[in-house]
């Protein structure tokens, strides 16, 4: 039912928490399920150089956002553009079709983040 991968990340997740002094806080949430997911984020030169997350939701929600805080760590905030829910899928090795939900309140909370650190940049 769910990959190895998947059951790594629930199991361990990484990079849970929160940052007292974080540059950006955003949160999303799906409404059909009623998952929540929260990301904290350090931005300094364009990176994203340290993020926590944390997430009140099924099995993989809780490796989504596992997933994502690894996938965008270090990374440039351009970078970050790109990423999908295809993204998130295939880093944990497939999603059940009934979960796709989770990649995809990973990539809204991300969406957000961007979004949040676009308006600073226009401020």
């Amino acid at each position: 039912m769910y990959s190895p991968t998947l059951l790594d990340h629930f199991h361990h997740p990484r990079n849970v928490g929160e940052i007292a002094e974080a540059s950006v806080v955003v949160e999303a949430s799906n409404p059909v399920c009623g998952d929540l997911m929260k990301l904290w984020a350090v931005v300094r030169d364009g990176k994203i150089q340290e993020v926590k997350f944390k997430v009140g939701g099924c099995v993989p929600s809780v490796a989504c956002g596992s997933w994502l805080t690894e996938a965008i760590l270090s990374r440039s905030v351009e970078e970050l553009y790109a990423l999908t829910d295809d993204d998130v899928i295939a880093g944990l090795d497939g999603l059940p079709s009934a979960s796709g939900h989770a990649a995809a309140l990973a990539i809204d909370v991300l969406k957000r983040l961007l979004e949040q650190l676009h308006a600073r940049l226009l401020h």
